[in-house]
């Protein structure tokens, strides 16, 4: 009995290093290289529209709107937002239902590796990887991932893809209206277009450009220019 326990832990240890391995592993090659696919666009039943865009020619009201719209403390914290996460919790106990609160990082973990949905176990991988990130990738690779693998619509990923498609111009021509924009598609992308707006999304539109205003235009430029 003793032998077969010390086999079973010796193979889980293993297992488990070697998936962290592999993981480390992945994680550096996509430091440099940008993701092939994703788990939501292998998952996605639509065709799918995926063209890679460099943050660094992207202007910078482009990222200011999503940092803006969906995670403004994102330059400061190491992947999570504990305090959302707390109170987040704190509502489902209460019986409200498992909300978000998931920073961009977290975002960028779960299109890249997981699935929809919300339970304990995907946000536990979620964060598990949101702090892997935080260490291997940094916040300039993180956002240029994020905007490049986000779901703008039914089957289209990266805010090029959806910059073409909506506006029919590449993402380095946006204006900062078409930003918002496209910012507040998130996070029903598929049930949401710029063109189409209803009075809440036109609201949430002056909403993310007010944002950006007092954010100010240089709020990303130490990750921006890393």
């Amino acid at each position: 009995m003793e032998a077969t326990k010390r086999g079973f832990f010796g193979w889980a240890w293993l297992i488990t290093w070697s998936g962290t391995l592999l993981l480390v592993l992945c994680l550096l090659v996509l430091r440099f290289v940008p993701p092939p696919t994703t788990s939501f666009m292998l998952q996605s039943p639509y065709p799918i529209s995926y063209q890679w865009i460099d943050i660094d020619k992207l202007p910078s009201r482009v990222p200011l709107a999503f940092v803006a719209s969906e995670d403004q403390h994102f330059p400061a914290h190491f992947g999570l937002d504990l305090t959302s996460i707390t109170d987040a919790l704190t509502q489902h106990d209460k019986g409200k239902g498992l909300r978000g609160a998931s920073t961009i990082t977290q975002q960028t973990a779960k299109n890249l590796f997981l699935w929809s949905g919300r339970s304990y176990v995907r946000k536990g991988l979620e964060a598990m990887l949101a702090v892997s990130f935080e260490v291997v990738w940094g916040k300039k690779r993180i956002l240029e991932v994020y905007l490049n693998v986000a779901e703008f619509g039914k089957g289209i990923y990266g805010v090029e893809a959806a910059s073409l498609h909506y506006f029919d111009k590449s993402a380095r021509y946006l204006t900062i209206d078409e930003a918002a924009q496209l910012a507040i598609l998130l996070p029903s992308p598929r049930k949401r277009n710029p063109h189409d707006l209803t009075p809440y999304l036109q609201q949430r539109v002056a909403w993310v450009k007010r944002q950006m205003r007092q954010l100010g235009n240089d709020y990303l430029a130490p990750i921006l220019n890393d």
